[in-house]
């Protein structure tokens, strides 16, 4: 009996791209007949012709199944949950900008019949604006330094994950997870393969800064204790520094009674440091408080409108 492969492309009015790349797909599966696949959509409720579009592939190829949320649940539920959709032998996510190389799903599948439970595909280089890449790779690296576990560097989560891995994750019950450190968390020795991420081949990307912060953030939050460490070292270092300063000029008076004025400037300077410390530090707070609130009402990563060929 051939092994099923379960390819995953989540998509939001991605009318223009989505016949491509199951077209991409299907002609890359012709390369390995000894396998079987599914290629799961996941739409997180698409305003154009993206469930259209969709709806007739599914008709057509029944290898094509469909989800389509009832409304947009976000760029980190929906994904997550249509990963949680594939029941092959193993489970690969694959975006419908066609910034994920197709044959690099070819790799992962070899690099998986070597025994890899994990295979992640690691982007040295990228076709995005220079800065924004530049950003990326500064934050992967921040992350990487902070988690409690080691999170592949430049590893978006385009990857190959076994049954088992897929199986841990739905245990896992997370309902607002950070992809990536739940698989590095899991354990899994993971083989990364390199490449060249192109640029969106058509249509315009609908991720925007917010959602880039959040996922930022999420990837902190989730997997370190760094930032609420920092805060209380920067307490500490902010009362000691605040204290050798009052002391200095509590000398500098003494030494310089009629001639020294201290005037109402370091005051007024020292108040809006510490005041925008504070706000920080209360940031970095809320951001844990509302992790834990997100934990707590175990609401459900998406709920479906329509399933088709399941």
């Amino acid at each position: 009996m051939k092994k099923l492969i379960s390819i995953v492309t989540p998509c939001y009015n991605e009318e223009e791209n989505v016949e491509g790349i199951a077209a991409e797909v299907r002609k890359l599966f012709d390369e390995f007949p000894q396998y079987d696949f599914e290629h799961i959509f996941i739409d997180n409720a698409s305003t154009d012709r993206t469930q259209q579009i969709l709806r007739k592939m599914a008709g057509a190829d029944k290898r094509i199944k469909v989800i389509i949320n009832v409304r947009n649940f976000g760029h980190i539920r929906s994904p997550y949950y249509g990963l949680l959709q594939g029941r092959g032998d193993a489970v690969m996510n694959f975006a419908a900008d066609f910034q994920d190389p197709v044959e690099m799903l070819g790799k992962f599948i070899k690099k998986w019949e070597e025994g890899y439970k994990v295979v992640l595909g690691v982007k040295n280089s990228s076709g995005e604006n220079p800065v924004m890449f530049f950003i990326r790779k500064m934050y992967y690296s921040l992350i990487a330094k902070l988690s409690d576990v080691e999170i592949t560097k430049n590893n978006t989560g385009f990857g190959l994950y076994d049954k088992c891995v897929i199986e841990q994750l739905r245990r896992l019950n997370e309902p607002y997870p950070f992809l990536r450190g739940e698989v590095a968390d899991l354990g899994y020795e993971s083989a990364k393969i390199e490449y060249y991420q192109p640029a969106r081949r058509r249509g315009i990307s609908k991720v925007n800064f917010y959602m880039m912060y959040d996922i930022g953030i999420l990837g902190i939050i989730n997997h370190s204790k760094v930032p609420l460490r920092l805060a209380v070292f920067g307490g500490f270092i902010c009362a000691g520094l605040s204290f050798l300063a009052a002391v200095a000029y509590f000398i500098h008076k003494l030494l310089h009674w009629d001639s020294f004025t201290v005037g109402i400037a370091p005051a007024v300077i020292g108040l809006f440091l510490f005041a925008s410390i504070q706000l920080i530090f209360l940031g970095v707070l809320g951001e844990y408080i509302g992790a834990i609130y997100t934990q707590t009402l175990r609401r459900p990563l998406v709920i479906e409108k329509e399933r088709i060929n399941f």
